[in-house]
């Protein structure tokens, strides 16, 4: 937790007990880790107004957000987005983006005293028994309710306050105003956060961004000089050329300008996934050309995203095969042509942005690209420590951190939160026409539209979560994954399987993502799956699984672990298992071999007593249906 705050400056300062600027003392900002404080850009600022004048009335946004301010942002642990706003030295509220109803901010104390005596809207009054319980950690209870603002809902983000009209807490209402007023039982609003009543004092003076790179000077440059010394040393025991992968992010751009730093001119090294946003392809020709270095570009085949989706079906972040056909396939070509001998990789991974990351060491050989080395030179710092350094080198950055987003990658990304690709939408025809395959497919797939709404596309097994968080906000979950009609008939057409390999960079292991050619029988596929395993079956949810692998209705298979062997021989045995439960000839061969009497012929299909079988698999081969059935199966 990096973040401190100049109180005399008013402006924030990265690790320093001691302002960079004015030699005062800085004291630590509370909030929630791993604090990866960014700077909140116009449009930022412009979206928390807006969202504070439709909760609380026109006016409020600029009231808790005034013009020349620093103002941050850092993400939180959430289901989707969740970013904690900081101003003045301290966390005013919550960005929320809650699926199914959209983004709000749970406002803190230190804001809602920011309204006192000039906003009415979203106000609760409470008598004066009732104050100390509240601040006790208690919640407003119905018979303490004095007066409350007029249109409060339930579910609204409300401000307690007392008699004279401070603020004493903010909450969510548990009733709508009238039913408050009424004196009923119950609880009216629930504490969310509590202080002691007090009068407002602002802060006056107008802070801007060089006053924050003067107070950070001292920090910033200790960090650079170990992060220069850092790439000096790891070029000097390598004896391979060396290059930035640069992606056209912030993270990247901080690693081209170390290595400059460092006295190096290395190539920049750019993989077309043919996903990226248009302008950060210009964005990454421009910076070449700006600091005159070597562009490599290595581009995905034209096909490579779309033309899979007929076999694949849309990615999701527990079935990224995109990766596999986009960046990985891609990135190995590359490096087998430009650099036979292999490469040094500087690369901008940091241990904030994930829990993987953060375990992940600061030099790594990566599995699946053989020959490269990578290397992270800013492994430990924080999103602020790149934004103060890439503004000190007034260097140019992707414009698309101008418009919300505070990461860059493919635009449809299934990792992306909701909030994101809300944003995202409205400013991207790419992600208009992915919205329309999505409409496809799930009508296709006889999915209801709000499937698509929701962005439940982006996981195959839908998270508990998730399941929880739309139940919490009045969704019918069940209701959601269930398709609607009879299933698609297979026909005549023989089963095959379409696959997927490598390394996943979300389980810090190896994955396998596939998809075969028409919908299945879960029923007769969870059935004879115990062949291989113990088999757990979510028939609503048109699903199944051994340890490691997933069955999915429409075709999907998703195979993850750590030993590269071991996962591939078990996905070899769930495909002959599930092209055995839908080509069964009933032949008899695999009753005859089981020993358990586990096996019978039900309407010449092959079926298993599941209390009998004990998971030999002795009875998987052989079988005519796996022999002669699947023809076309390949990594």
């Amino acid at each position: 937790m990096h973040l401190r705050w100049c109180a005399s400056c008013n402006v924030p300062v990265l690790e320093a007990e001691k302002c960079g600027r004015c030699g005062c003392s800085t004291t630590p900002v509370e909030m929630t880790p791993p604090g990866d404080a960014r700077p909140a850009f116009e449009h930022d600022v412009d979206f928390l107004r807006s969202l504070l004048d439709t909760q609380f009335g026109n006016g409020s946004g600029q009231l808790v957000i005034p013009d020349g301010k620093i103002v941050l942002m850092s993400k939180v642990p959430g289901v989707d987005r969740m970013e904690e706003v900081v101003l003045d030295g301290e966390v005013l509220g919550t960005l929320r983006y809650d699926l199914g109803i959209g983004s709000k901010i749970i406002m803190r104390v230190p804001a809602a005293r920011r309204l006192q005596g000039k906003i009415g809207k979203g106000m609760v009054m409470v008598d004066d028994g009732a104050v100390t319980p509240i601040l006790t950690s208690h919640n407003l209870m119905a018979p303490g309710v004095l007066q409350a603002f007029e249109g409060i809902e339930k579910g609204d983000e409300v401000i307690m306050i007392d008699r004279s009209g401070k603020a004493l807490a903010t909450g969510v209402a548990r009733m709508g105003s009238t039913e408050m007023m009424l004196n009923g039982k119950g609880v009216a609003v629930k504490t969310r956060w509590a202080e002691a009543a007090q009068d407002f004092h602002s802060r006056q003076g107008t802070e801007d961004w060089d006053m924050v790179l003067e107070a950070n000077a001292p920090t910033m440059q200790t960090r650079i000089d170990e992060a220069v010394g850092f790439i000096k040393d790891i070029s000097s025991e390598n004896d391979i050329p060396a290059v930035v992968s640069f992606s056209g992010g912030k993270d990247s751009l901080a690693c081209l300008l170390l290595t400059r730093d460092a006295g190096l001119d290395l190539p920049v090294f750019f993989i077309d996934t043919g996903l990226e946003f248009p302008e950060t392809v210009t964005y990454v020709h421009q910076v070449a050309k700006y600091y005159d270095l070597d562009l490599i570009v290595e581009n995905a085949p034209e096909n490579a995203f779309f033309g899979n989706l007929e076999y694949f079906g849309p990615p999701g972040r527990d079935y990224r095969w995109c990766c596999k056909t986009n960046k990985l396939g891609p990135t190995v070509r590359a490096i087998m042509r430009h650099f036979p001998r292999g490469v040094l990789s500087f690369i901008g991974q940091r241990r904030y942005e994930s829990e993987q990351r953060a375990d992940k060491p600061r030099v790594w050989r990566n599995p699946w690209t053989p020959g490269q080395i990578g290397a992270s030179p800013i492994q430990h710092w924080t999103a602020l420590h790149v934004w103060i350094y890439i503004f000190m080198r007034d260097a140019p950055f992707n414009p698309w951190y101008t418009k919300g987003l505070d990461r860059i990658g493919c635009f449809l990304c299934p990792a992306s939160d909701m909030a994101e690709l809300v944003n995202v939408a409205s400013q991207s025809e790419g992600l208009m026409r992915w919205n329309l395959y999505l409409e496809e497919y799930s009508e296709s797939k006889r999915l209801p539209k709000e499937w698509v709404r929701l962005g439940l596309w982006r996981w195959k097994r839908l998270p508990p979560s998730i399941k929880e968080e739309l139940v919490r906000n009045g969704v019918n979950v069940d209701d959601l994954l269930r398709r609607k009609g009879a299933p698609v008939e297979g026909g005549q057409e023989r089963l095959k399987l379409h696959m997927q390999e490598g390394f996943s960079p979300c389980i810090a292991g190896y994955s396998i993502e596939g998809a075969f050619n028409r919908e299945l029988d879960m029923k007769r596929v969870a059935n004879v799956l115990n062949m291989a395993d113990e088999v757990t079956f979510n028939q609503s949810e048109g699903w199944c699984s051994i340890p490691g692998i997933t069955v999915f209705q429409e075709g999907a298979i998703i195979a993850k672990g750590k030993d590269q062997e071991k996962i591939r021989e078990k996905i070899d045995t769930v495909r002959r298992l599930v092209v055995k439960a839908e080509e069964c000839v009933g032949c008899g061969v695999c009753v005859a071999r089981c020993k358990e009497g586990a096996l019978m012929l039900d309407r010449d299909r092959v079926e298993i007593e599941i209390g009998r079988c004990i998971h030999c698999g002795r009875c998987i081969d052989p079988c005519p249906a796996v022999s002669y059935g699947d023809t076309t199966f390949d990594f």
